[in-house]
């Protein structure tokens, strides 16, 4: 589900749901959260790249999770972390995160790129923040970090229309740093992360603080806001009708709504 492998001063994690194109569950979501707890503490190592597994970088929360949060769904057992913990883990994870995007990214996917300190992607790969077509609002402080990274317009458009974001276009935006072919993404990576990885970790830890001074305000009040605005959604009419659709695999149709 999540693969761990130490190069040296870098820790590579790998989703791997491939059945599900690494969908987060709860139990990734855990599984995530507890990896950057531990890259956290772990004093050897320097710099945590994350990638997927398979043709996807990740597909979002698993919607058949969000189905059984409905009413009438059965509901879902909660995680230890969940997402709102390894949401935390990235706002505040000391060390440079470094995000490798090898193919399709959605959702939580895509919206966690505004915690990556560098983000590469494959030319191949491609973005999509779905939000508005589940009947759901922006999460992961999106409404916040894309603003920011974007420029308003870019974000609500990524945002609100519910479109897919090539590779060319994400770099364009601001929203990664390099674009590689796909057979080179992940060694591009990672001579990055290495060469991060080769200074003083106590350096790299101070630096990214300052950097990042006054940002973790701004995210802890939009996933205040944003959470209060999935609650009121979530389970709505829009919502409901995304996810029989989705599971009916069949277009959504909102214009009786």
């Amino acid at each position: 589900m999540l693969d761990t492998q130490d190069r040296g001063r870098v820790r590579l994690l790998t989703l791997n749901r491939a059945d599900a194109l690494n969908a987060f569950n709860e139990a990734l979501y855990d599984a995530a959260a507890q990896a950057l707890i531990d890259a956290a503490a772990d004093p050897e190592v320097a710099v945590v790249v994350l990638t997927g597994a398979g043709r996807a970088f990740c597909a979002g929360t698993d919607l058949v999770e969000m189905g059984a949060r409905n009413p009438g769904g059965g509901g879902v057992e909660p995680g230890v972390h969940g997402f709102a913990g390894m949401i935390d883990q990235m706002d505040s994870f000391p060390k440079p995160f470094i995000v490798a995007v090898n193919g399709l990214a959605v959702g939580v996917g895509a919206t966690m790129l505004g915690f990556a300190d560098l983000a590469f992607i494959s030319s191949g790969a491609r973005l999509r923040c779905p939000f508005s077509s589940l009947g759901v609002a922006p999460e992961a402080a999106s409404s916040y970090t894309f603003p920011r990274l974007l420029g308003r317009q870019q974000a609500m458009w990524t945002l609100l229309s519910s479109e897919w974001v090539s590779a060319e276009e994400a770099e364009r935006m601001g929203l990664v740093w390099k674009v590689c072919p796909p057979e080179e993404l992940l060694d591009t990576t990672m001579v990055h992360a290495q060469k991060l990885a080769a200074l003083p970790v106590s350096s790299l830890v101070e630096s990214k603080a300052l950097i990042t001074c006054g940002w973790h305000d701004g995210v802890a009040a939009a996933r205040e806001r944003e959470n209060a605005a999935f609650s009121r959604l979530l389970g709505a009419a829009a919502n409901v009708e995304a996810i029989a659709a989705f599971m009916e695999k069949r277009p959504a149709d909102f214009t009786g709504l």
